[in-house]
Formats: C-alpha cells, structure tokens, sequence
C-alpha cells in the first residue's frame, strides 16, 4: 500500500508555470508505473503522463511538448513540469501509483491547478 500526496497546484496566468509534486508514504523504486491524471468540471479523468522506473514516459497528446514529467526515487516524489499553460489546462490533478503483487492503481487527494486567461 501507497499513500500519495499532491502539492504545487494554484492561479496562473495564461503561458505561465508550475511544478507538481507527489510524495509517497514508503519507498518508490519498487513502483513500475507512476503518473498524473487531471479532472476538469463535467469532464471524465484524463491521463497527463506517466513513467515507468526506467524513465519511459508517455504524455496525453494536449500537453506533449509543454509538460514534462520525472521522479526521484531517492526523495520517493513524482514531478509534473508544466509550461506554457492554457485555461484548458485547468482541472484538478492526481497522482496515481501502480503497486503490488495486485498491481492494485492508488490516488492522492489531488491539487487544483487553476489557468488564468
């Protein structure tokens, strides 16, 4: 079991940046899969990115080239780089984490990530 938590969500302004990040309860080199899903209001749960322990990374085709995601095994966190955001972009965003034997999917609580225009 994994408990997960985001932080770095806010307000900014159209073409600006943020940086989330995803701490894990317990050690993350374990954890094959890793990754950023968003939710925007009305809208189903979307994949952002995501990546695998041997730093393969796979990107949702609205934020290809603008995002970018890393983990640091060490300091057991997940980041999500956002540049050149858009309000399109606005959602809440989670971190998931695949682990165990069940390959079992476990969410933080999320973050808001708010766009201005």
């Amino acid at each position: 079991q994994v408990q997960l938590v985001e932080s770095g969500g806010g307000l900014v302004q159209a073409g600006g940046s943020l940086r989330l990040s995803c701490a894990a309860s317990r050690a993350i080199f374990s954890i094959n899969l890793m990754g950023w899903y968003r939710q925007a209001p009305g809208k189903q749960r979307e994949l952002v990115a995501t990546i695998t322990n041997d730093g393969s990374t796979n990107f949702g085709d609205s934020v290809k080239g603008r995002f970018s995601i890393s983990r640091d095994n060490a300091q057991n966190t997940m980041y999500l780089q956002m540049n050149s955001l858009k309000p399109e972009d606005t959602a809440v965003y989670y971190c998931s984490a695949v682990a165990g034997i069940r390959r079992l999917t476990y969410w933080g609580q999320g973050t808001q990530v708010t766009v201005s225009s």
